[in-house]
């Protein structure tokens, strides 16, 4: 897809979404404070299908305003009887959690979510395209309805209800997921992130779609960029992820996310447990589990290490 196309899907996503929350308030705060970033657009500038719409808010009160719209519908209609509240930590005002009492997860009727990032393209794929993309788009395609009419082939259910909860993020129906654990204007979420190419981003006050040179470069060559993150042991997770599906990367760029790694102490638990924000495994939550049970002078790395064998 072109720009215009791109920007085009995703306004008119966000505005179906926009009119679906009932609470006029918290619907007028999301219009003015939310930004889609990350492997939705990454998706559709290689012509692929989108699994999610990353959903991110400017500020710290749309996100606790979006979040308490959804977790007190999720508390009434979720037959499983899991406690879960808003939690915002008044020391770190960055944060704002799902708290799941024991649970850590919650889903609509115990199903479970798939959480996918974009990772790969076929070799080629994007050959003469990102060079192509900032030209004259042309006439727009009926894309949004395509993606639209797949999702209702997979769900048929109520739009945009809430059906997973993480302490991270809600997922909707439909393909929207909303992040909470960060939020800001687009150069603070970004901080968040690890690799360039998801570096593109749209805003809904302006309805205004941004390309990164950068991003488009990483794109075309299949080539992942690591850029810093707060999270460094997540994007080394990721990493394999990528270089499974056919991305490279070069010794400079893992041994950035080394240097980041190497200094924090994972043995903390509340450490270790922050670093695996967006790792998508329920055993790291088991680890952290088994950690936090135990008295925090005597974990150290060969003990984490045997409680990881013993989980995986």
């Amino acid at each position: 897809m072109k720009a215009k196309v791109i920007k085009s899907v995703i306004n008119n996503k966000m505005d179906d979404w926009f009119n679906s929350i009932e609470d006029s308030s918290v619907a007028a705060m999301a219009r003015k404070n939310t930004i889609v970033t990350g492997g939705c657009i990454a998706s559709m500038l290689l012509k692929e299908k989108v699994n999610d719409f990353d959903v991110y808010f400017r500020n710290r009160e749309t996100a606790i305003a979006v979040a308490n719209y959804y977790v007190a519908r999720f508390k009434m209609k979720n037959k499983s009887g899991i406690e879960c509240k808003i939690w915002v930590d008044e020391e770190k005002l960055d944060r704002v959690r799902v708290v799941i009492k024991s649970a850590g997860i919650a889903s609509e009727e115990g199903s479970q979510k798939d959480y996918r990032y974009f990772e790969s393209q076929p070799e080629g794929a994007a050959t003469g395209y990102v060079a192509d993309i900032m030209s004259n788009p042309g006439e727009i395609e009926d894309a949004y309805d395509d993606l639209n009419e797949k999702a209702q082939e997979i769900d048929d259910g109520p739009k945009y209800r809430a059906v997973f909860m993480s302490t991270n993020a809600i997922t909707l129906s439909h393909r929207v997921q909303l992040v909470l654990r960060f939020y800001g204007d687009p150069s603070e979420i970004h901080e968040n992130y690890d690799y360039v190419h998801c570096t593109n981003y749209w805003t809904s006050w302006n309805n205004e779609l941004v390309l990164n040179q950068k991003a488009l470069e990483a794109l075309l060559a299949r080539e992942l960029r690591y850029v810093g993150s707060k999270y460094p042991l997540c994007s080394i997770m990721r990493m394999r992820k990528f270089i499974g599906r056919g991305w490279t990367i070069n010794a400079g760029q893992i041994l950035k996310a080394v240097m980041q790694l190497q200094e924090l102490d994972l043995k903390d638990p509340e450490i270790l447990e922050d670093q695996l924000t967006g790792v998508d495994s329920s055993y790291f939550l088991e680890v952290i589990t088994k950690l936090k049970e135990n008295d925090p002078e005597k974990i150290n790395t060969a003990y984490l290490i045997e409680i990881v064998d013993r989980l995986f």
